[in-house]
């Protein structure tokens, strides 16, 4: 047994662990299939497998008897090349993944039997099994045990030059190759499984830029869990504003559907999503005169409060162009609920007039509670949330010229919000949330699901 210290490694280690799914951030549920590509991308296509093998030089080979009953040596016996590579991914529910890896080696080397030196070939099957665990998680940290690595030789088929080969000569080498493969090719895994786990680690443990105004930062929140389904994944999102501190966002337990053909289920949990949300909808309040040149909701709405001014009124006497101020107040909330997203938001907006001397005379102050529409997205490797208008509750807040009745008002109130604020919120969100590379398996063929409290991207 071998103990590695790797830092988030995650992809293909697990212990049960019953608080899976119930942290805070996001949740991955990984499918045997996917991580039978990708482990077999990384190890066997990018040559990782041929590149550790290729400078193994195995013992020399030593018997009696032989052709002639002459003493037999086999030396300088080496790797060639490997052929027909093939990695399979086996789950161990509560314990871990079980590694395979076949193939076959050809090796090349010099046969003495007797007096009579010559070149020899031989092509060995193998097959590579190793059982992977993890244990010992702490901050983002987990120990990988890689245990009972064994090999199992399968056609052993010698060749020499002169086309003469004995059955001793056959015995020793079935013999000898069975005795040292397994010592040399589990600490060639080793460092494969090592190599491997550092290539994936920085899919997982990173921080990512959203836009200018903040970064995420992705680490493995607790051990991995291992079903005989799916390989299960809880990472922490750390959501920080530039030069600002980090966005508090509560842990609430949240179950992922089941992963089906799936290669990969994640799960973005509601709380994790309004963290991003605060850092992404930074909109500055909006003030503009309501000039012939103004937005034609502004327009609307002027012409709609004065209609409104109290009869008798001393101070309602408009000489100069309405002013309007629009600004976000609070914070705004997504809500996810089965088949639907909506972010609440609140705005103020303020219609008034500059007297000469300076001072404002506040003709109306309105609090508008939004329910936005979200529609969601993928693109490339990033979640795109676009809102438009839903329902407005609009109320009264105060007024200097005794305005008391504003049912009139909220129609041309939101087109005056979807003119001026929505191009603004919406132009904050198109960076994007970023997502993490899972196992650098690429968001394509994706399907949505909106559960409650979670959202769900399906790959």
């Amino acid at each position: 047994m071998k103990l590695l210290k790797l830092f988030g490694i995650v992809f293909f280690c697990g212990l049960l662990s019953p608080s899976w799914g119930v942290l805070s951030g996001l949740s991955c549920a990984v499918s045997p299939v996917a991580m039978q590509k990708v482990l077999s991308d990384a190890v066997i296509q990018n040559g990782l497998l041929q590149k550790h093998l290729q400078g193994l030089v195995l013992p020399n080979i030593m018997g009696d008897g032989g052709l002639l009953n002459s003493p037999t040596s086999i030396t300088g016996l080496h790797l060639v090349r490997v052929r027909l590579p093939k990695l399979s991914v086996a789950l161990l529910p509560g314990i871990g993944v079980q590694l395979a890896i076949a193939a076959r080696l050809d090796l090349s080397g010099n046969c003495l039997v007797g007096l009579l030196s010559e070149l020899i070939d031989i092509s060995v099957d193998v097959t590579i099994t190793a059982n992977i665990k993890c244990t010992n998680f702490e901050l983002g940290a987990v120990q990988v045990i890689i245990d009972d690595c064994f090999c199992i030789l399968g056609a052993v088929k010698i060749k020499l030059l002169s086309g003469l080969l004995s059955l001793s000569v056959n015995d020793i080498v079935l013999n000898q190759l069975t005795a040292t493969l397994p010592g040399l090719l589990c600490p060639v895994i080793d460092i494969i499984v090592n190599l491997v786990n550092i290539q994936f680690l920085g899919t997982l443990n990173a921080v990512i830029p959203v836009g200018t105004v903040g970064t995420i930062h992705y680490q493995l929140a607790s051990l991995p869990f291992t079903s005989g389904l799916f390989l299960g994944l809880d990472l922490d999102g750390a959501v920080q504003q530039v030069g600002g501190s980090i966005i508090p966002h509560d842990s609430s337990a949240s179950a992922l559907p089941p992963l089906l053909d799936r290669l990969l289920v994640l799960g973005l949990r509601q709380s994790f999503l309004n963290a991003i949300l605060s850092l992404l909808i930074q909109v500055q309040p909006q003030t503009f005169t309501c000039t012939p040149e103004a937005f034609s909701g502004a327009k609307q709405l002027q012409d709609a409060v004065l209609t409104l001014f109290p009869s008798g009124c001393s101070i309602c006497s408009v000489n100069s162009p309405l002013s309007i101020r629009i600004e976000l107040f609070g914070k705004p909330l997504i809500l996810l609920e089965n088949n639907k997203a909506t972010v609440e938001l609140s705005v103020m907006i303020q219609l008034f007039i500059k007297r000469l001397d300076g001072s404002i005379l506040n003709l109306l102050l309105l609090k508008a509670d939004l329910g936005l529409n979200v529609h969601v997205s993928i693109s490339g490797s990033s979640l795109m949330l676009a809102l438009s208008l839903g329902s407005t509750s609009l109320s009264l807040e105060s007024s200097d010229v005794g305005i008391s009745d504003i049912s009139i008002l909220k129609p041309h109130c939101n087109q005056l919000l979807a003119e001026t604020l929505l191009p603004l919120i919406n132009g904050c969100l198109g960076v994007g949330i970023p997502l993490p590379n899972v196992l650098g398996i690429p968001l394509i063929k994706v399907d949505i699901q909106i559960l409650v409290g979670l959202l769900v991207i399906l790959v």
